[in-house]
């Protein structure tokens, strides 16, 4: 073990001491420590997007920091070190790698790489009765959590054969939610309807392998970028913001996308 990592230890293990450690992480438990793990993974994701590379290293360290407090609490409590989480870790990875340190020379298409993927973790798996997703977290960001339960229902040929099965049924989930709407749009069944075309979104995004949290989040991103634009382009019109009408707005808006059209071009 390197000087530097045992030395995080040794920091984690000080402030937990119950004599001489911090008041705050001396009552940290599993449990009330999980924001914060959501959090600085979510803070590594942002700085990945902003491409701060700067930033990312000290994200990365606070996300690694998260793994030793789980370490020291798991040691105090008598249930595994950092040693046993680290040799987990080596171990799961030469087994699920068996192209690399198995059979160095052997050459997988992506398809077999994924097919022998699964079938490790199948067997995995089958060590214990399990559900199909026992294995996605209840935690997971919604749209996270969609895309791995389609993803492991896929894995056992529940699934449409192309993107346009999943397009198809994107339209018709919103025929349905069309429906739902006229009839009574505070109803539970609407938002019941609503969820499906949720679902069904995220399907699709699962077959052209593409993220549905990171493409809402570019989405959201976007939005605010168009809308912050706004402001500018009515103090231009020397209207401010709360006092503008839909209409304005909207003229503003268009005008932004005007903008960013042509600036595309140029």
């Amino acid at each position: 073990m390197s000087a530097s990592l045992q030395q995080l230890l040794d920091i984690m293990a000080t402030l937990r001491d119950p004599q001489k450690g911090c008041a705050w992480d001396q009552q940290q438990t599993f449990e009330t420590i999980v924001p914060h793990t959501l959090e600085e993974a979510y803070e590594v994701a942002d700085s990945i997007e902003q491409q701060d590379f700067v930033g990312l290293k000290d994200e990365l360290g606070d996300l690694l920091f998260q793994v030793v407090f789980y370490a020291q609490l798991g040691k105090e409590a008598g249930l595994f070190e950092f040693d046993d989480i680290v040799k987990g870790l080596n171990d799961k990875l030469v087994r699920r790698h068996p192209h690399v340190f198995e059979a160095p020379d052997s050459t997988l298409s992506d398809a077999e790489l994924s097919a022998q993927w699964q079938a490790i973790k199948d067997k995995e798996r089958s060590a214990k009765p399990v559900r199909f997703d026992d294995d996605v977290p209840l935690n997971l960001p919604a749209l996270s959590r969609a895309a791995k339960i389609q993803k492991r229902a896929a894995s056992l040929g529940f699934d449409w054969p192309t993107y346009q099965g999943a397009l198809d049924k994107v339209a018709e989930e919103v025929t349905e939610v069309s429906e739902a709407l006229s009839h009574d749009p505070d109803s539970e069944h609407s938002a019941e309807e609503l969820g499906d075309l949720l679902f069904a979104t995220v399907n699709v995004a699962r077959h052209i392998k593409r993220d549905p949290e990171q493409l809402l989040r570019r989405a959201s991103d976007k939005f605010v970028a168009r809308f912050s634009a706004i402001e500018g382009i009515l103090a231009e019109r020397e209207i401010a913001l709360s006092d503008a009408s839909l209409a304005q707005m909207d003229d503003a808006w268009e005008e932004v996308k005007r903008r960013q059209r042509s600036g595309e071009n140029n």
